[in-house]
């Protein structure tokens, strides 16, 4: 891993972004010991969710696991992401971050856009150049954004970027090791954003694939994963690897206390969990 590519974060940054996490349906996080005042008091705030997934059952509810403890911080699924997706490193859509839990061990946590349900960046955008899509997935049209940055200041994930400076021709360096770029290059003057790589789910369909399943239509930082740290698919279907993970194991959901109902879920680190 290089070092010099890894955003590193303090425990207080940390605990800024995750405070208020929500535990998944039908589990129950147990703090381990000993644990600091401050890690004590968020856990014990913590309620078990009752659902998972969206309102309607009759269509998918695309989202994403990250086992916490068993991602090593590799970094192959931020190379993955900028190659498939044409994202300069002073761009990434999906970040890595590193701290140290109270108990001491080091753990490492990679951050996409988290497609919230309820999502802050949708209801401020005055021209609904982002929204959610019936599938759940939070997309942005640039043909419509205006660069006024609001999605940006609105999410609490700090999960958008605006796109500066015109780019050239130039390759990026992760290319063609990590993959080599399948969607348009954006315009200078808009925010980007992780998709889930939407444009290998919307193939999913008419190729008879299941994302989450089939490489092919699965987000390229969940196939790269050397160690299978990353999950994905339908949150509607029971028989999903996500769905039964979120049923069976302990999870958060970032600053769940917002209510944004984001798709991302959390397998916590050894240190905040056992």
């Amino acid at each position: 891993m290089d070092d010099s590519k890894t955003t590193l974060v303090t425990r207080r940054e940390l605990l800024q972004i995750m405070l208020g996490a929500g535990i998944s349906v039908g589990a129950a996080v147990v703090p381990a010991e000993p644990l600091s005042p401050i890690i004590r008091g968020y856990f014990e705030r913590l309620e078990p969710e009752g659902t998972i997934g969206r309102d309607s059952r009759d269509q998918p509810h695309w989202g994403m696991v990250i086992d916490l403890g068993k991602c090593i911080g590799c970094e192959y699924c931020v190379y993955a992401c900028q190659a498939t997706n044409d994202v300069p490193d002073d761009m990434r859509w999906n970040v890595h971050l590193v701290d140290e839990t109270p108990t001491g061990d080091i753990f490492h946590m990679t951050r996409p856009c988290l497609h919230c349900q309820n999502a802050p960046c949708v209801k401020v955008c005055p021209v609904q150049a982002t929204y959610v899509r019936d599938d759940g997935l939070v997309i942005m049209d640039y043909d419509r954004c205006i660069g006024c940055r609001y999605c940006q200041a609105a999410c609490p994930y700090d999960a958008r970027v605006f796109n500066w400076d015109s780019r050239g021709d130039e390759t990026l360096p992760y290319v063609p090791e990590w993959g080599a770029p399948e969607v348009e290059r954006r315009a200078r003057g808009v925010v980007e954003k992780c998709t889930f790589c939407i444009h290998r789910i919307d193939e999913a369909a008419e190729r008879g694939l299941t994302p989450g399943i089939d490489t092919d239509v699965t987000p390229a930082c969940v196939n790269v994963c050397p160690v299978e740290a990353r999950y994905f698919g339908d949150l509607n279907d029971p028989s999903s690897p996500v769905a039964q993970i979120i049923s069976s194991t302990p999870t958060l959901r970032l600053r769940n206390d917002l209510g944004t109902e984001a798709s991302v879920y959390y397998i916590p680190p050894r240190g905040l969990a056992i």
